[in-house]
């Protein structure tokens, strides 16, 4: 697995490819968010450690930006920052992270939530079945997921490794109440480390690629207290 470190102390970042380096992972760093975007495209990552306060470009914007043209891969990213504050989080995953941590940390505990994040590809590889919906079609075997916007015309949807997760989630229950927790269990596993709240950015990201009106959900509705439901008359 490789690994990008995004990080402006030259000790710290030393400290985190040491600790990975040590698991068997294979890491290249970087100090400031314009090398991050540069190094993203050439390397085309497994996971990125991104400090939040980098000159240049801050963590966040690097975040947003490899969000919105992720390449061929679609990196899991870990936020590190020295702010611990509850908006501060929020908005770090709101960009697109998948876990925050906040300094000071210790190597293991780095090397914990990296593992952890890494283990949440696919756990539903393997199963070789396509979900069909009166509007939608998901073959999980091939990686694939189609919408049918009208009688004569099908588009595929260009979705990111947790979009498709997610959807496929959705579209095999219809109708099926889901709440965070268990759309976390059923995604990542036991694992999970980071804020529950990050499934309601994949949500909305999902939404904007499948609705035809994201403000005005048909698909994938909120149960207002509870969490979300997927509404599409399953097919035979």
């Amino acid at each position: 697995m490789d690994i990008l470190i995004v990080e402006d102390e030259a000790e710290i970042a030393g400290l985190i490819q040491l600790a990975l380096e040590k698991e068997g992972f294979s890491c290249q760093s970087c100090r400031d968010g314009l090398a991050a975007l540069r190094l993203f495209q050439e390397l085309q990552p497994d996971l990125i450690i991104l400090d939040l306060m980098l000159p240049g470009l801050d963590g966040l914007e690097v975040c947003a930006r490899i969000r919105q043209k992720p390449g061929t891969k679609d990196p899991y990213i870990l936020m590190l920052t020295a702010r611990g504050e509850e908006i501060d989080r929020v908005i770090g995953l709101s960009t697109g992270a998948d876990d925050y941590l906040v300094k000071p940390f210790s190597p293991r505990e780095l090397v914990a939530r990296v593992r952890a994040l890494l283990r949440r590809s696919l756990r539903q590889g393997g199963q070789h079945q396509i979900h069909r919906t009166q509007h939608f079609i998901v073959d999980v075997e091939q990686r694939s997921a189609s919408r049918q916007v009208s009688s004569d015309r099908t588009e595929e949807l260009d979705l990111t490794t947790l979009e498709f997760n997610l959807l496929s989630t959705f579209v095999s229950n219809p109708g099926r109440v889901w709440n965070r927790t268990q759309l976390i269990d059923k995604l990542w596993g036991s694992d999970f480390f980071g804020d529950e709240r990050v499934v309601d950015t994949h949500v909305a990201r999902l939404r904007k690629k499948i609705e035809p009106d994201p403000a005005n959900p048909t698909f994938i509705k909120t149960v207002v207290g509870v969490g979300y439901k997927f509404e599409d008359a399953a097919t035979s």
